[in-house]
């Protein structure tokens, strides 16, 4: 362990070096200059520091003072060497981090028990610091662990939701990417753009509880089946709601207000501009514009200028005209992203 000692008297120096060569496994490091001594000090990690009080430019007290706000000086025990009648010294040191006293003259007696004291509290520290690193890196492996399995959770869902309506191929990797390409351009943060990018493939997990005669029919659905497909967004918040998961607990938000619009004319609430969460705004813009320009066997894709025009005629009408010009004004990713999800042939 490395013992530094500090003092500018070198017969004091050379008799502790020599006193602490004979403690076990310890290496004596020696400054006759206190700012040499509070520079390496601040650069290394020693293990002990025994300093002394009278010294030109900085005493041991202003000494301790600098080393303490380095917060890697935390758990580092400091020896001061002062004399018994320096008590007001004593309480000031104390004060501003000293964790024991040397009486001046040194005594042999004192100087080692003291030192092996100091250096078992050094060991307990350290032993302390590396049990919270390995606790920290399991409770990090746990929570990864948790994570990846919610993410499994989420796919599968949403897998299970794309059976139900083989045709959309890869709309739910686009628009679940252009939600989070949209939540960056907003200045949303890294956390909630990383949940809407698993959470936004869950959209419309509602649709498992609709009938096959509705949800696959090719053909205009009539008034009546239109009202029972209108509610898909009730189902899948009632799928996901209740959840421990945050990102589960996102996707129930937007499973309810992805058919919100910006002018309160959708469904099933009929929320208008800010009342329907951040959420629900996003993933209608990206999910509406790349179910326009994606084929369906009952429809064509709409070329991309005609999409842009829809979305921009809908602002503030259909959509929260912040996340559509967010969209629009990326247009180089969402070109990115029509390219690296392409619908299989």
């Amino acid at each position: 362990m490395n013992v530094v000692i500090v003092d500018d008297t070198p017969l004091n120096l050379t008799l502790m070096q020599a006193l602490v060569s004979k403690v076990e496994g310890c290496t004596a490091i020696s400054f006759g200059n206190p700012r040499e001594g509070l520079e390496w000090c601040l650069q290394n990690d020693p293990d002990l520091l025994i300093v002394d009080y009278m010294m030109p430019e900085i005493d041991g007290i202003e000494f301790i003072r600098r080393l303490r706000a380095d917060k890697f000086s935390e758990g580092l025990p400091i020896l001061m060497v002062t004399a018994d009648h320096e008590k007001q010294t004593r309480y000031d040191a104390l004060h501003c981090g000293a964790t024991d006293f040397l009486n001046k003259p040194i005594d042999r007696h004192e100087f080692q028990p003291r030192v092996r004291n100091m250096l078992a509290l050094r060991r307990a520290h350290l032993a302390t610091r590396e049990q919270a690193r390995i606790l920290a890196v399991e409770v990090e492996r746990a929570t990864a662990e948790i994570h990846s399995r919610e993410r499994e959770t989420v796919a599968r869902l949403a897998r299970a939701a794309e059976f139900r309506d083989p045709e959309t191929g890869a709309h739910i990797q686009r628009m679940a990417h252009y939600s989070a390409l949209i939540g960056r351009k907003l200045g949303l943060s890294d956390h909630f753009v990383d949940a809407l990018l698993q959470a936004a493939p869950m959209h419309d997990v509602g649709k498992m509880g609709i009938p096959d005669h509705i949800l696959l029919k090719p053909g205009k659905l009539t008034p009546e089946e239109f009202e029972i497909m209108k509610g898909h967004p009730r189902i899948g918040h009632d799928i996901l709601k209740d959840s421990s998961s945050p990102v589960l607990q996102l996707a129930a938000s937007i499973a309810l207000h992805r058919h919100e619009k910006f002018d309160g004319s959708g469904y099933p609430q009929g929320l208008h501009e800010t009342a329907i969460p951040l959420e629900g705004r996003i993933v209608a813009v990206a999910d509406v514009f790349d179910a326009l320009t994606s084929a369906r066997s009952y429809k064509k894709a709409w070329p991309l200028e005609q999409a842009v025009e829809m979305l921009r005629e809908g602002r503030g009408r259909h959509f929260d005209p912040e996340c559509a010009d967010a969209l629009l004004g990326a247009w180089d990713e969402v070109l990115q992203i029509r390219d690296r999800f392409r619908d299989e042939q």
